[in-house]
């Protein structure tokens, strides 16, 4: 039977996020559903300007969602009666010049934008920094198999196998109430990207004699 060694190991690499993620739009309720329709498209065009003109590409504008709901008030006697109609038309925006991204906060709430549901920072690239930490992991690894090889009296032989568990890495929310409220304080609105760790854990198997 071969001998073996089995170890975990981790890498991890900080970074500055270079592409952000933002949701906006408008919540906008009306006597009737063609109204509000009708305001929705008006502002929202309106919106998309905004962000056009601080530097987005259209490419990275996408419709987020479109909802269309009756408000119905269900105080009455006579049983429940629609007194309006609600519609929220949301739009998700990829930044990639972070240093306009309070700017844009400011020009799409000017523009008549009434929600920001996210503002999230990462990278547009993980590869290559995924890469690094993958190195980094099968370092801190072999390190690790190296002190028990020592301790039991063995000699570490070449790696038999590696498994990679899950990266780690995702996007860097900003809470939505620190944005409003930033908004509300101060032209421009500051925003900061922060940095983002990316991690990859390894299982690496050596042979030792």
């Amino acid at each position: 039977m071969d001998k073996t060694i089995t170890v975990p190991g981790s890498g991890r690499v900080t970074v500055a996020p270079d592409v952000a993620g933002i949701r906006l739009g408008v919540n906008i309720m009306c006597s009737t559903a063609a109204s509000a329709r009708a305001d929705a498209a008006a502002t929202m065009n309106a919106v998309v300007d905004a962000v056009l003109a601080a530097g987005v590409a259209r490419r990275d504008v996408r419709t987020a969602l479109v909802s269309l709901n009756p408000v119905t008030d269900y105080s009455d006697k006579s049983g429940p009666r629609v007194t309006g109609y609600q519609i929220v038309n949301s739009v998700a925006v990829t930044l990639r010049d972070l240093d306009r991204a309070g700017e844009l906060i400011d020009a799409v709430l000017a523009a008549g934008a009434s929600t920001l549901d996210s503002l999230d920072f990462r990278l547009d690239d993980q590869g290559p920094a995924a890469d690094e930490a993958r190195k980094l992991a099968i370092e801190d690894a072999r390190s690790r198999a190296e002190t028990i090889a020592r301790a039991a009296g063995v000699s570490l032989g070449g790696v038999v196998a590696v498994l990679e568990g899950e990266r780690g890495g995702g996007p860097s929310p900003m809470p939505v109430a620190r944005a409003f409220k930033a908004a509300a304080e101060a032209a421009p609105t500051p925003v900061e990207a922060g940095t983002q760790d990316i991690t990859v854990s390894v299982t690496v198997t050596f042979a030792i004699d």
